[in-house]
């Protein structure tokens, strides 16, 4: 992608030996992730397996109820795969060698349909221009989430049947070399972050691709063949359903912000949360902290929102208390599209600008 776009970032004054520190990857630290993570799909998928096995005629009033608690289960881990881990292991931050987070990235990328190529061409571009209209095809502001709506709720904890579809006949066109269907991304903003001209991408597309389609049909094939049909809903469909963790989780990162301001800390959310959503999340509930220096493992950011604290907004804990304070934000962007909800930012003297010159800036670039 040719464009150049070209930001005056505020971001906050972190030690130069503090950062050196931060910054550091370690092997063990990324294996306890991500090995975890993988773990835990096929302790939930072996649980939904066997429950599955007990459904009989005599059974059902027991089994059924347990089965779709592990199903649910194991969509809530695995829907973490593509957009989450892949989005980590993109940045090439969470080992130390090289290998381990390529390695890693295509188990996750394969298991959750996921295109780490044309995914790494779009993000490059979020972090430059985060929010930017302009330029940023990941998050168009303002978001809208109709928090009432019976469709959104049954889809976050089963599947959205129409999304599966529309990412299948991505994957299928773009085996063929096709990018112009929609999937993770509206089609419009894959070819405009891989283009035509960039031949040696779009090459990589198309073979990988081709691993995701034939490699989930063989496995497909496989389990019919063995009479192990079933696992054909834990292993190939295994990510399309249970987000409901995941929206929660992620949704928060920029609605309700700021677009077209120089200044993360306006148009990026960081929430602080128990452990337990933290380790599905890869810790980007510190997503102002992500942003504004990306190079930081996720399994610091911890330490970095430390050190900055004093000059971030204050970060509501808990995904209850975030969505409680997220909700009027998004009743009320949904009635005016024109609202911005502002950060509290603290009053620091040499600060790059004041509260009010970024708030000017941003409303000169809409």
């Amino acid at each position: 992608m040719n464009e150049q776009v070209k930001i005056n970032w505020y971001r906050c004054k972190v030690d130069k030996a503090v950062m050196s520190e931060l910054m550091r990857k370690s092997d063990a630290r990324g294996f306890l992730q991500a090995g975890s993570q993988l773990l835990l799909f096929a302790v939930t998928g072996t649980i939904a397996y066997q429950i599955f096995l007990r459904l009989n005629a005599h059974t059902w009033h027991w089994a059924l109820p347990l089965l779709l608690l592990a199903l649910l289960a194991h969509g809530t881990n695995a829907s973490f795969f593509g957009g989450i881990a892949g989005h980590e292991l993109c940045h090439k931050t969470p080992f130390a060698t090289p290998f381990w987070n390529a390695f890693f990235l295509k188990i996750f990328s394969f298991i959750g349909w996921f295109d780490p190529v044309g995914y790494r061409a779009s993000h490059i571009r979020h972090h430059q221009a985060t929010t930017h209209a302009d330029y940023d095809g990941e998050v168009v502001l303002p978001q809208k989430f109709d928090l009432k709506s019976v469709r959104l709720i049954v889809t976050l904890f089963t599947g959205d049947p129409i999304g599966i579809l529309k990412l299948m006949r991505f994957w299928v066109a773009a085996a063929f070399g096709d990018l112009s269907r929609d999937g993770f991304f509206k089609a419009a903003w894959l070819q405009r972050v891989v283009p035509e001209t960039s031949a040696k991408e779009r090459r990589e597309i198309r073979q990988w691709a081709r691993i995701v389609v034939l490699g989930h049909l063989a496995l497909a094939v496989t389990f019919i063949v063995t009479g192990h049909w079933f696992l054909i809903v834990l292993v190939n469909l295994g990510t399309f359903y249970g987000s409901w963790l995941g929206f929660l989780c992620g949704a928060p990162q920029h609605v309700g912000l700021s677009p077209n301001t120089p200044d993360f800390r306006l148009c990026c959310r960081t929430y602080t949360c128990s452990w337990v959503p933290a380790f599905f999340y890869w810790n980007m509930q510190y997503h102002v902290e992500h942003h504004m220096f990306p190079a930081v493992p996720f399994y610091n950011l911890p330490r970095l929102r430390a050190a900055i604290a004093h000059d971030l907004p204050p970060a509501p804990h808990g995904l209850w208390a975030t969505w409680r304070e997220l909700g009027p934000i998004i009743r009320r962007q949904n009635q005016d599209p024109t609202y911005i909800y502002v950060p509290p930012l603290p009053k620091n003297e040499g600060d790059r600008a004041s509260d009010e010159t970024l708030l000017r800036e941003a409303a000169e670039q809409r």
